[in-house]
């Protein structure tokens, strides 16, 4: 540490600081407009202009290292007159359109040029227009405002790991643009808007909708992956307009995703219910929510319990898992599950106490060897997916086991790519490597296609057999509440041991009933098309739901409509362990009602005991004396409760048919909500292209890059056929969760293609 003086005060500071960076840990404002605490320094904007003794020049404060004895001084006559000098170049193009700019009231250059601008200019030649590039629908350009700052291009190459934006030409012909003319596809772009000190880029569905003065602010947590990012609403007329972030830095630091920054959209969708429904002589009627709460238990009662199955949403709060299973459990049926995508559970008695990645994003950043396995992780869990690129810019190594060669934002130092599926053997050739054995701080993070797949048990084991750490990047954005809360049917809250069916036994058995919450199995489920059947033969399906579905119309004998987490209070845990607690940002739309209002009334009706709470507070007590005093605290604390997972022997790996589907939930067909955010299903992620298969398959099964047939389980759908040599051979990738391939089975499967012969 050195000391300095800034404007005649003496503070300390770690040698090597830039002044901007000492003066904002002492509350010193200097302007500034290019600099960014978590982007490099371009020193291009000139803003931060500041006098340091002995220097006859003005210096830029965010490119000026601190030495011992300096003085430094903001508000002297040489300071002012350089950042004012600077102000009037900076708007002497600047279109002044602020009435009608969406960053109005909240524009970093508005702000300074108040403080620093002149009331007349002494430029009256015409202004620069700049042509608008269209580079996707999640932000709107208005290039014509750009000061040149670059904020989006260093984030694009530093944050993101997509140089997608550039800076082209020179003078005053300079200009940010897209480097080739294409939209861009970032799964953080949205960040982009936040940082830019100007109108240039602003949010296109937001657009034209707001000011910033007429908006509430309300803090949450984003409910659409395990790193529970830190978000705030903004709210006007009890409806959220934009989401952005709040900055907590163990976790999303200053950054969202763009899932979780533009899901909002689906908050208004048409399929949002917003009435109890019954439906009787196969016709469907609004009524009252005492209706349709007596309807549903009627029709529980009239089923033996055991004949009950549960599936719930892996984004559920704590309290509402809690009340659910212990609903059912008061009922008598033990078959709850979360576990929606999932078709292993032979090591499920050796699980530790709930899943979680084992290691604190923080700690992830500093790993020397990341292992991925099964994981497109920057479309599974964007943020973790930028803590692992700046781990790669630590010198850190990235080793990848995957089924399909995806595209990364950050450097892989190898990747092993699975032959027909067979995620186990490249598993272990990859254990065999120098990388893996030298490692210090190592970590194997398993994602979705190795927690999904049918010999998932057989992975684990193997993953667990190094002296790495092994985490879970679990689906949803409460997986470990629902184990801790007993939503699997074999634990009880807390992790005592019981007995029940998992969802592939309920599906399999066909169960007279079933209890869904916050579910669209025809989407949610592993195999879809299983699960349509199973409802559809099921005598009764209770649905409680924010949404609906044309399939849930068919099966569902009442829908009762609960809130959505923007209209909510509860608890997550992510998946560093961290509980989480979070309350609603606005009033529940229509007659919908919180889930877990719902869940204690219907129990009332059902006359199960120990039902009699009044406010969530009370559910949240009771939590925490099952499962975890922390919890009820929700301080942001980890819960420390986790259990080493335990090596299973299970049998020799089963062979794999030799053309299997890969699946997976894109990301924005993840949950609910995600799949009716209207912006995020028109980028390139959202739209349904086809199903893909490399040119060696094609080949050999006769097939063109036209309309095809494609078959699994019996059923048989049309669609476009897309040749892509990152699928290796014996491999179609077709992804779940979408309209186009509802109805279809289980990743892993057998799959057929037939070539669509046109007259």
């Amino acid at each position: 540490m050195i000391e300095i003086e800034i404007n005649g005060k003496i503070v300390s500071a770690e040698q090597g600081s830039m002044i901007i960076e000492v003066a904002d840990q002492h509350d010193v404002r200097i302007p500034r407009f290019c600099y960014h605490k978590k982007l490099s320094v371009a020193a291009n904007c000139r803003m931060c202009l500041v006098e340091v003794d002995g220097v006859r020049k003005p210096l830029p404060a965010c490119a000026t290292p601190i030495t011992q004895g300096m003085k430094v001084f903001t508000r002297s006559k040489l300071a002012l007159d350089a950042q004012r000098a600077v102000m009037e170049f900076l708007l002497i193009n600047h279109p002044l359109d602020c009435p009608v700019c969406d960053q109005g009231g909240e524009c970093e250059l508005q702000d300074v040029s108040m403080g620093y601008g002149r009331d007349i200019s002494k430029y009256n030649l015409g202004k620069r227009a700049v042509k608008d590039h269209d580079i996707g629908p999640l932000i709107e350009t208005e290039m014509t405002r750009c000061i040149h700052c670059t904020r989006c291009v260093r984030f694009g190459k530093e944050v993101a790991g997509l140089h997608e934006l550039g800076v082209m030409n020179r003078g005053e012909h300079l200009e940010i643009s897209t480097l080739v003319a294409r939209t861009v596809t970032s799964e953080l772009s949205g960040n982009m808007i936040d940082i830019c000190p100007v109108g240039a880029l602003t949010s296109k569905p937001y657009r034209f909708t707001a000011r910033a003065w007429e908006l509430s602010q309300r803090p949450t947590i984003a409910a659409h992956d395990a790193v529970g990012s830190h978000i705030y609403a903004h709210v006007i007329h009890n409806e959220v307009k934009r989401v952005v972030p709040k900055d907590v830095e163990a976790i999303n630091e200053t950054w969202i995703s763009d899932r979780d920054r533009f899901s909002y959209e689906g908050l208004y969708h048409s399929d949002r219910v917003l009435h109890p429904k019954i439906k009787r002589n196969n016709k469907w009627e609004n009524v009252d929510w005492q209706s349709a709460l007596e309807f549903a238990a009627e029709k529980l009662q009239a089923i033996k319990p055991d004949a009950i199955g549960t599936l719930a949403s892996p984004s559920a709060t704590n309290e509402e898992f809690y009340l659910l299973q212990k609903l059912m459990r008061t009922l008598g049926s033990p078959h709850i599950d979360h576990r929606l995508q999932e078709q292993d559970f032979s090591d499920q008695a050796d699980f530790p106490l709930y899943p979680l990645m084992n290691v604190t994003l923080d700690e992830l950043s500093q790993a020397d060897v990341i292992m991925l396995v099964g994981s497109q992780i920057n479309k599974e869990q964007p943020i973790v997916a930028h803590r692992i690129r700046k781990a790669t810019l630590n010198s850190g190594q990235v080793l990848v086991v995957n089924p399909i060669d995806y595209k990364f934002n950050f450097k892989v130092a190898r990747k092993e790519i699975a032959t027909h599926g067979d995620i186990f053997k490249s598993l272990e050739k990859m254990l065999k490597s120098d990388l893996v054995k030298k490692a210090k701080q190592g970590i194997i993070l398993l994602g979705a296609q190795a927690l999904h797949h049918p010999e998932a048990a057989n992975i684990r084991a193997l993953a667990a057999s190094t002296p790495m750490k092994l985490g879970f990047l679990t689906s949803g954005a409460n997986s470990a509440g629902a184990w801790l809360m007993g939503a699997v049917p074999h634990r009880l809250p807390g992790g005592v041991e019981t007995s029940g069916k998992n969802i592939q036994q309920m599906l399999n058995d066909h169960m007279k009933a079933y209890v869904l919450l916050g579910v669209e199995p025809e989407y949610d489920v592993q195999d879809s098309g299983k699960a349509y059947n199973a409802l559809k033969q099921a005598e009764c399906v209770i649905a409680i739901n924010s949404f609906q579905t044309h399939a849930m119309l068919e099966y569902a004998d009442v829908i009762l409509p609960v809130t959505p987490h923007a209209e909510m209070s509860g608890t997550m845990i992510n998946g560093q362990g961290i509980a989480q607690k979070f309350s609603a940002v606005t009033e529940p739309q229509g007659e919908s009602r919180p889930a877990w209002k719902v869940l204690r009334v219907l129990a009332n009706l059902l006359e199960l005991k120990g039902f009699d709470y009044q406010t969530l507070e009370d559910v949240q007590k009771e939590v925490a004396q099952n499962c975890h005093p922390a919890l009820v605290a929700g301080s942001g604390k980890m819960l420390n409760l986790n259990r080493t997972p335990q090596q299973v022997r299970g049998d020799s790996f089963v062979q794999l048919p030799k053309l299997v589907r890969i699946a997976g939930l894109p990301i924005y067909a993840q949950d609910a909500l995600v799949r009716r955010a209207e912006s995020l299903q028109k980028t390139s992620d959202g739209i349904f292209t086809g199903v893909r298969i490399n040119a060696n398959e094609a080949a050999r099964l006769g097939l063109k890059a036209e309309q095809v047939r494609v078959t699994q389980n019996d059923v048989t759908l049309t669609m476009p056929l897309v040749i892509d040599d990152t699928i290796p051979d014996g491999v179609v990738y077709l992804p779940s969760g979408l309209r186009e391939t509802a109805g279809l089975g289980a990743a892993y499967q057998v799959i057929q293609l037939e070539q669509v012969n046109h007259a």
